[in-house]
């Protein structure tokens, strides 16, 4: 994915997002638009710097935006070199009883898995949305869709690709796919990864589609950026931002961001799951980052989803009294894994 970094943030060279609205306020800058699903991309003309172009329409009132680029593991920002570790088989069966509850899981894909053979959520997974096979953080969902599997094997996951195999997509695709699934908007929505924006603003468009589906709880990683700088969506008032503490779950894991828009916290260190059946993995890896911590958090939440509404379960899980808060990190989820 060709990319440009601007401001320690990183964006799709050339290209704006903007809605219907700011398409006339920026057709002397503009040399192509592509639209689907409630976004335009603004392909500009030679020289034409994004951000400049987003200032203005902002100025004007219209909702406009870089591409920003969205990692998965954000190893640009100074994290981790993060990388999965074989790991010995976990045992695990799926439980027979089944939710209503529906988690959405937007990542790299899912990969087969002996955890969910023959389940209806998999077999309703479209070949592209597989998770492929080549690139640093292929087994990325893989791994997610494990965690979240353990901590609610009553729910059912809706799988979405907008990252390819290094963990990396584009606002552009994640906006348009959050627009998708406001047709049958899923209960719980795991988000594991994301990015600085170009001015530490919230992205609009990302915003809007985010709050668009009012009754959905979107979990997101605060990023393995070890600072306190907005990571978005994760800053996003309407978000549940996760930050990771270590295998002890007493402390903060050095990666992880923090800040006063970090809303929960879980263990994100030396977490086991699911993952490829490739080389020297035999279905099973270790991996550590805030993508685990949140997917920590959205299976908590996913589980207790099937007795009453998602939306109901996050209020009580943060303004828990009994609940231990970090600073910076918010409220501690526990990790029964």
């Amino acid at each position: 994915m060709e990319l440009q970094s601007v401001g320690e943030a990183f964006i799709r060279p050339g290209q704006l997002l903007a809605d219907r609205t700011a398409l006339s306020a920026a057709t002397r800058w503009t040399q192509a638009v592509s639209e689907a699903d409630g976004v335009c991309v603004l392909h500009l003309a030679p020289g034409v710097d994004p951000c400049e172009l987003t200032a203005e329409l902002r100025g004007q009132g219209l909702r406009a935006s870089p591409n920003h680029v969205l990692c998965g593991q954000p190893l640009f920002f100074g994290g981790p070199a993060s990388r999965p570790f074989p790991a010995p088989p976990v045992s695990f069966k799926p439980g027979r009883s089944r939710s209503d509850v529906v988690v959405g899981l937007l990542d790299t894909g899912v990969a087969a898995h002996p955890w969910w053979s023959g389940s209806d959520w998999y077999d309703r997974t479209a070949p592209e949305e597989a998770d492929a096979a080549e690139g640093r953080q292929a087994g990325h969902g893989t791994f997610i869709a494990g965690l979240l599997a353990r901590l609610a094997p009553g729910a059912a996951l809706r799988v979405r690709r907008v990252l390819d195999g290094d963990g990396l997509g584009d606002e552009a695709s994640v906006v348009r796919t959050l627009n998708r699934l406001r047709e049958r908007p899923p209960q719980v929505l795991n988000l594991s990864f994301g990015g600085h924006t170009f001015d530490d603003r919230p992205p609009p468009l990302l915003a809007d589609a985010i709050a668009a589906m009012k009754d959905t709880v979107t979990v997101a990683c605060a990023g393995n950026t070890a600072s306190d700088r907005p990571f978005w969506p994760a800053a996003l008032p309407s978000v549940v931002g996760v930050a990771a503490l270590d295998a002890a779950q007493r402390e903060r894991a050095p990666y992880s961001g923090y800040g006063t828009w970090v809303d929960a916290c879980a263990r994100g260190d030396w977490l086991t799951s699911s993952y490829l059946d490739t080389g020297e993995f035999g279905g099973f890896a270790a991996w550590s980052g805030t993508s685990f911590a949140t997917a920590v958090v959205s299976g908590t939440i996913a589980a207790a989803a099937a007795t009453e509404p998602a939306k109901d379960v996050v209020r009580r899980l943060l303004d828990d009294e009994r609940a231990r808060q970090i600073p910076d990190l918010g409220v501690l989820v526990p990790a029964s894994l």
